[in-house]
């Protein structure tokens, strides 16, 4: 029973390390009366796994591997969106089609324009992209109509949406956010690395130049409380912040800071400065990922009608997020404290691979180069 613990403890710690992001793609479909107009912006790496854009196989797709494929790009895409109103299908037609860069690479921007037979109320979308390539991939919709936004999100498991002006009030918003921030903390890896760097000395005390069991739970649980809280409250303020357009950081920069918090926090426990203030740790580069998180909010699109449940929900999502992972993670990392395998295996050896996977994300995102990414798309 204690190895399977551990294997769980080790799992939890290192596996988000290799784990590349899930894939996304943001669709924004406006809708005027019978017309619409809509953006869809989707990962190149995706569109070179069902395509093949990258033609000489060395390793990044161009421009001008990219302009060579705009019809195949644009018939694709446009084969697995479906869009109805009133029963009937809305033609959809390609009108362009650029090349973008989010905070996680590059991305092929196309524009379409459409027109349906009759209007309705509401709009029922059939969001099929990548199916049966990849089932982690979500689309990410902002669907605006006078000039009010209504954000859902398609998965494999849910393919098909209605949108429109009775598809459900604030209510319905609040629920839709709340699953999105939990989501958002299972799949931000470094966002669980640096928790769990700051959490792993919890059930720990630090006695001369090396780590001792501690010998109270309820310390351990005090210890992360404080480093939760603080993480908490420090990243609610700049999320609410940067989601209302009152603090804004380039995405680059933010990006690679909580990178930078992910290697000094796992170095911290190689080579111990802070041991007993890690809460103000957490709080003030927890500052920083609320920047990160505003950046997810954004891609997702606050709802101007319902603004403020939007955020609550989405923030709320953020904590049961954390706290589930706490819930597990705490109790088994007391039951291994004392032994040899937690304090040199897991927390040791986790923190030396969680710095040098956060400083090669430093590099990446700093410098703009592709490290771990299996190719890079140049501008």
């Amino acid at each position: 029973m204690r190895r399977v613990v551990l294997a769980f403890v080790l799992a939890l710690l290192i596996a988000p390390a290799f784990a590349h992001k899930a894939s996304d793609a943001y669709l924004t479909l406006e809708r005027s009366g019978q017309a619409l107009r809509g953006q869809w912006d989707i990962a190149l790496r995706d569109l070179d796994n069902a395509l093949g854009l990258d033609e000489n196989g060395d390793g990044d797709i161009t421009w001008g591997e990219v302009r060579s494929r705009k019809r195949d790009i644009a018939a694709y895409a446009l084969a697995h969106l479906k869009v109805s109103s009133g029963g009937k299908l809305c033609a959809l037609e390609p009108t362009g089609q650029l090349i973008d860069s989010h905070t996680d690479g590059t991305y092929a921007v196309l524009t379409f324009t459409g027109q349906c037979p009759r209007a309705s109320p509401t709009l029922s979308i059939d969001y099929r992209l990548f199916e049966g390539l990849d089932p982690q991939h979500r689309g990410l919709l902002n669907f605006v109509e006078n000039g009010e936004s209504r954000s859902v999100v398609f998965s494999a498991d849910a393919p098909h949406r209605i949108v429109g002006t009775d598809t459900g009030g604030p209510l319905t918003q609040f629920a839709m956010y709340l699953n999105e921030g939990v989501w958002h903390i299972w799949t931000g890896y470094d966002h669980i690395l640096f928790l769990l760097s700051l959490l792993l000395p919890a059930v720990l005390i630090r006695e001369g130049h090396a780590w001792q069991p501690g010998t109270s739970f309820r310390r351990a649980f005090i210890d992360v409380t404080k480093v939760v809280t603080a993480f908490t409250v420090a990243h609610s303020i700049t999320l609410t912040l940067a989601a209302l357009s009152i603090v804004v950081l380039p995405s680059r920069l933010v990006e690679s800071g909580i990178a930078l918090s992910v290697v000094l926090a796992a170095l911290n426990n190689l080579f111990p400065h802070v041991t007993n203030g890690r809460w103000m740790a957490a709080f003030g580069f927890g500052l920083l990922h609320g920047l990160g998180f505003a950046g997810a909010l954004h891609d997702l699109g606050l709802p101007a009608g319902s603004l403020a449940l939007s955020l609550a929900g989405f923030n709320l999502g953020v904590e049961a997020g954390q706290l589930a992972i706490v819930f597990v993670y705490l109790p088994l990392a007391f039951s291994l404290r004392a032994t040899w395998t937690y304090r040199r295996v897991v927390l040791t050896g986790g923190s030396a691979v969680t710095a040098t996977v956060a400083m090669i994300w430093l590099l990446e995102r700093a410098l703009n180069v592709p490290i771990f990414s299996s190719f890079a798309a140049p501008l």
